[in-house]
């Protein structure tokens, strides 16, 4: 899933455009960014970040960049993949 600051609206013009596969998530008013620790100050906007969080609800891994959006998809996947190796 992700979520972003973005309305619904803007969030589901986007899924659409992307054909992303996944639920997006809409949080305006930061709240949920300000429990994850990536809410900014002010109307900055929130961090770029990945948390990946397993079927029990426990954080398996996170990554933070700013610049560089394939490897939030990237250290995902390794994540997801070195906690299937270790069922």
């Amino acid at each position: 899933m992700g979520i972003s600051a973005d309305p619904v609206d803007r969030q589901k013009a986007f899924d659409e455009k992307n054909d992303l596969g996944f639920p997006l998530l809409s949080d305006p008013d930061k709240r949920i960014a300000a429990q994850f620790g990536v809410k900014r100050f002010g109307p900055l906007p929130s961090k770029r970040a990945t948390f990946v969080i397993g079927a029990d609800g426990k954080l398996l891994g996170s990554f933070s960049s700013e610049l560089d959006m394939d490897a939030h998809a990237d250290r995902a996947l390794e994540t997801l993949r070195a906690a299937a190796g270790s069922d």
